[in-house]
């Protein structure tokens, strides 16, 4: 059998509330700084629910031609000024470390050229690139704005874009043409765990030797009144916040009342360690395990006793080829539901036994809020800071822990790690996790 090859990470990409960046996403998260505030516009003003975490500062036209950004839903323009990112990053284009995925300000491509080069000067073979979208619901305004046109003008009055552009796959499509990728472009959606999925994913087509490089994009845009509404009416939601919107996502703590709803993107660009060591780029992890289960229990609501979530952490583990000795950290799915966050305490007590009280957990939802879909991608950036910097970011609104867990609190913590355990769980009883691990430490332990 051949032997299954290391898959390492070399790009990063952020269009978040927490900033526009990797590493603005990562500053905010180890500063504890929440990116949750009052909802700016007026069709929120009579929802029941008026809070969340929205991408500001975020010009479209400084990443993509004028006539396409106006085609595109604001999901998708994020997605690819995040993968533009990612992709800088990753083959070191002059500029991007500084200042990461901005180009000129007037939007043309041979303006975004400069960030990301044309196709062929990329440096993977075309048809061993891969590109995939995960999406818990893809660009739901386009069908929300396309219904709308069909309802006041009848069938000539909805968009040739919907058709075009409307799919949660839309976004692995554009950008499949941006980089000339030849191999598979998809969509990958899990509900809260596609983001994570997509990471499974991209892991391996690598380590079986379909693909070079992946490049995995989480994005979600659900911050629509429709959405808002839905979820509120579920009272899935943490509602009444408006005077201090900041202390609404408290995940594990007593009071937690429902999780806060943020949109973005962010994206991860995997590769095998071969070839990025063949054209000499760095490394920034490894991405070393995944494992996804079902709970097969509730349309919403997790199996009580973190079942399906043990099993994916589990799988995880085994995937690696690790116990759960080698955990070293976990950043937690923790969403502030008061089901949702006993069932993962249970699922870590029973995959981790005494450590689960040892192991330092964090919930930086509380500083992003949830970004459904796109949440186990914006997780594993802080997961690979985390190993990089040595640093734990705290759990904001924890005052009072319900559960006995090592729950980093106040401020972050300094702390010398070689693995990251990255949870991700969703509506349906979806569940994954994903396992970073330090290159150091790895390349240590392999001598």
């Amino acid at each position: 059998m051949t032997e299954m090859r290391r898959v390492v990470v070399t790009g990063l990409g952020a269009i978040t509330p927490s900033g526009n960046s990797a590493d603005a996403l990562w500053e905010a998260a180890r500063a504890g700084r929440s990116a949750i505030g009052v909802l700016e516009g007026e069709e929120f003003a009579d929802l029941p629910v008026r809070i969340g975490g929205q991408v500001r500062d975020f010009d479209p036209e400084a990443h993509l031609p004028r006539a396409l950004a106006r085609r595109l839903s604001p999901v998708q323009q994020w997605a690819i000024a995040a993968a533009d990112q990612a992709v800088a990053q990753a083959i070191k284009v002059s500029g991007a470390e500084a200042d990461p995925g901005v180009s000129a300000a007037s939007g043309d491509r041979a303006a975004a050229s400069a960030v990301v080069p044309a196709p062929d000067d990329l440096p993977w073979d075309p048809q061993r690139l891969v590109v995939l979208a995960a999406t818990g619901s893809g660009p739901v305004d386009a069908m929300q704005a396309a219904t709308r046109a069909y309802d006041e003008g009848g069938p000539r009055s909805v968009p040739l874009t919907l058709a075009i552009y409307g799919a949660p796959d839309g976004a692995a499509a554009l950008l499949s043409q941006r980089y000339g990728a030849l191999g598979t472009s998809h969509g990958v959606s899990a509900t809260c765990a596609s983001g994570a999925v997509g990471l499974g994913d991209g892991l391996r087509l690598i380590r079986h030797g379909y693909a070079d490089a992946v490049l995995v994009v989480g994005m979600e845009d659900c911050l629509g009144p429709v959405n808002l509404s839905s979820n509120a009416n579920l009272r899935a939601l943490a509602a009444g916040f408006e005077a201090d919107p900041a202390s609404a996502s408290r995940p594990f703590d007593r009071d937690r009342s429902g999780f806060v709803m943020s949109h973005g993107a962010a994206a991860i660009l995997l590769e095998a360690e071969d070839t990025a060591q063949g054209r000499g780029a760095e490394a920034l992890a490894e991405l070393t395990g995944f494992g996804a289960s079902s709970d097969a229990h509730h349309p919403t609501a997790p199996h009580p006793e973190g079942r399906g979530a043990a099993l994916s952490m589990r799988a995880c583990l085994a995937d690696a080829g690790l116990g759960p000795e080698a955990v070293d950290h976990v950043n937690a799915h923790g969403t502030g539901t008061p089901a949702g966050d006993a069932a993962e305490v249970r699922a870590l007590s029973e995959v981790l036994g005494p450590r689960a009280r040892e192991v330092p957990v964090t919930a930086t939802k509380s500083t992003t809020g949830h970004l459904l879909g796109a949440a186990g991608v914006v997780e594993g950036i802080l997961a690979i800071r985390s190993l990089r910097d040595g640093l734990i970011p705290p759990t904001l609104n924890a005052d009072d822990p319900e559960f006995d867990l090592d729950l980093v609190r106040g401020e972050a913590r300094r702390i010398d790690l070689g693995t990251v355990l990255s949870t991700s769980f969703g509506f349906g009883g979806h569940n994954a996790a994903v396992l970073f691990a330090r290159m150091e430490r790895h390349e240590e332990e392999s001598r």
